[in-house]
């Protein structure tokens, strides 16, 4: 005989108003039963990431932001949500172009560039790319000192800060 119970987690209720936006009013509780139903999983459609990975993540006129980094320390975001960053950087053993995350108080590593070639002065090109997740508040700067290397490259919103997929501007899937 078919039993339900009544299932009181706030994590749970949490995750189906997170995965299903046009529930968040329902205010049923969630009840299990012990009778085996056969399930369809339509999460990545709730979710709104049906999309390829390599469509949302597609470099587009509207989605990116250039920089170009010379002799200056520049922030590259200050946008709250996740972010891909890609580019082509010159460095030496002296100097390379260096990326930071800071909360405005405390400033952290994210990478720091160094090169092979400082003793012929020749630099070394290093294709970077790197995800990183930013909260309101921080920002992610990129500090290149050499008048003569520059760091350029561009930075994708992925995601805003809640998750949800930032598609290329103008693509709508079908």
């Amino acid at each position: 005989m078919a039993q339900i119970t009544s299932v009181t987690s706030e994590a749970l209720q949490a995750e189906v108003r997170r995965l299903l936006p046009s529930q968040q009013g329902f205010g049923e509780d969630l009840q299990a039963s012990n009778v085996i139903t056969p399930i369809i999983d339509l999460t990545n459609v709730a979710e709104g990431t049906n999309v390829p990975q390599y469509q949302a993540q597609a470099l587009n006129f509207g989605g990116i932001t250039a920089f170009d980094v010379g002799n200056a320390t520049t922030t590259i975001i200050n946008t709250p949500g996740f972010f891909i960053v890609r580019g082509v950087f010159y460095s030496d053993t002296t100097v390379g172009p260096q990326f930071n995350i800071t909360d405005g108080a405390t400033t952290k590593l994210l990478f720091n560039l160094r090169g092979q070639n400082a003793a012929n002065n020749n630099s070394d090109k290093i294709y970077l790319q790197f995800y990183v997740f930013v909260r309101a508040g921080d920002s992610v700067t990129c500090a290149n000192n050499n008048a003569t290397f520059n760091a350029q490259g561009t930075t994708q919103q992925l995601a805003d800060v809640n998750g949800v997929t930032t598609l290329p501007t103008g693509f709508t899937p079908q």
